[in-house]
Parts: C-alpha cells; structure tokens; sequence
C-alpha cells in the first residue's frame, strides 16, 4: 500500500489536466501572432516558443508518469493490475498527442530526436504490456 500511495502522489494528475488549459492558452495566444501586425518580433518570439514549451512538457511529464507505473507494476495488486497498465496506455496516447502539436511548433531538429526516442521508449512499454512480441 506504501508504494502505491507512493505512486499516486507522484503522479500529479492535477498537472497534466492543467496542461490542456496551458495548451489552448498558449494556442490563443499563437493565433495572435498570426494577426496581430503591430507585435514586436520579442513578443512573437517567446509566445512561438511558449507554444512549443508546453507540449514539450506534456510529453516529458507522461514519459515519467509511465515510467514510475511500470516500476511499479511488480508491486502492484494482481487484481488492479491491469488498471494501472490502462494508466500506462492513457499516458502514452496523451504522450503521442502532445508530440503531434510539438510538431506543428516546428521544433528544433535535436529536440524532435529527443522526444521520439522518448515515444520509442514508451511504445517499447506499451508493446511488452500488449505482449505485442511473442508468438
């Protein structure tokens, strides 16, 4: 039961709902830039790379929340098991949506490698959870 109370506070599930808010916040004020002929290249600036940041984050917050439940999947309760692996995929779809607005942001090359292996890494996960390899 420690572990799993371990888990959850881990788990910031306030943050990752937050992100959706940040995301259509940091959308808003991208689709400012588009219009707004009187904004200052600065402003521009940090609002493109505010809309690139958050996904960015969203990704790396659910690499680490799929990580810490496959780390605890030898601890968990057989009979809840396969929630928590539930947990795991929910994470990595919202993982692999936050990588698709990182791509619209035009991300550095270097940082597009770094989250793709991140998105390797977690279908690896996904794909042993889903026993897509025996057979």
């Amino acid at each position: 039961a420690a572990k799993a109370e371990s888990l959850i506070a881990g788990l910031d599930i306030a943050a990752l709902l937050a992100a959706a808010d940040a995301d259509a916040a940091a959308y808003a004020d991208l689709q400012r830039t588009w219009k707004d002929t009187e904004m200052s290249a600065e402003e521009k600036a940090t609002i493109e790379a505010t809309a690139l940041a958050v996904p960015v984050t969203l990704v790396e917050d659910c690499h680490r929340h799929v990580l810490a439940i496959q780390q605890f999947l030898p601890d968990c309760n057989p009979n809840i098991t396969s929630d928590a692996k539930v947990g795991i995929h929910q994470l990595a779809g919202a993982a692999r949506a936050a990588f698709q607005t990182v791509l619209v942001n035009s991300p550095p090359p270097e940082l597009r490698a770094r989250l793709k292996g991140i998105l390797r890494e977690v279908g690896a996960i996904e794909a042993a959870l889903l026993e897509l390899d025996e057979e």
